[in-house]
């Protein structure tokens, strides 16, 4: 599915109730929807979405995400990039702010060459984060993992009462830098066909007041 979510700026409902931000689950169950993808790392019908059995978190899954320079690259390939817009539905009473995310991936970089993994998060209608960068050096050829952590105090909630979709941005990028593009080639994935690599989104969650 290809296209874009509009931005609307909404009034603001009201704040969820201050509890523990490692509060526990809503027993019923989360579901989410994919309604907008775009980008050159995630064609039409390569990514999907799984939430976990327990609703501690969700998985994103992509089958055909590599950035790469040099043999057989096109000029194109030294960067990818997505863009998820996701309608998480939870449970009546509940809403949720992403506390960690796991990126993982393999990555071959010759010596001389660099990479890049950059990603960010925010709820439709409010301020976009700021991009979290994750850097690699050549001579590097195994699978890499990064983290991005968001302090509790820092932590930004889905407004109770209000739809908001949940955008996701991430970019590869792949630099030849001073290896030889014309005789190698240097690449870093986010993908895998039988989905045992993935991106994991942790949730923490909050009550909404009673209405």
């Amino acid at each position: 599915m290809t296209g874009g979510a509009a931005l609307v700026l909404l009034a603001a409902p009201m704040a969820p109730r201050a509890v523990a931000a490692d509060g526990v689950p809503p027993p019923d169950k989360v579901l989410i929807d994919v309604v907008s993808v775009n980008g050159s790392g995630c064609p039409a019908g390569t990514a999907n979405v799984t939430v976990s059995p327990d609703n501690t978190a969700f998985t994103v899954s992509y089958s055909h995400y590599v950035a790469q320079v040099g043999v057989g690259s096109k000029p194109t390939d030294f960067r990818k990039n997505c863009q998820l817009g996701l309608n998480v539905r939870v449970p009546q009473g509940f809403t949720y702010a992403i506390a960690k995310a796991d990126y993982r991936g393999f990555a071959r970089l010759e010596k001389g060459a660099t990479g890049l993994q950059r990603a960010n998060y925010y709820f439709q209608g409010m301020s976009q984060t700021a991009f979290m960068n994750h850097h690699f050096a050549g001579p590097f050829n195994d699978d890499w993992q990064t983290s991005d952590t968001t302090d509790i105090d820092a932590l930004v909630y889905a407004p109770c009462g209000a739809i908001r979709y949940f955008n996701i941005n991430t970019e590869l990028r792949v630099d030849a830098g001073t290896s030889d593009p014309a005789r190698t080639t240097s690449l870093m994935a986010m993908d895998s066909t039988d989905g045992s690599i993935n991106t994991l989104y942790h949730f923490a969650w909050k009550t909404c007041p009673a209405t």
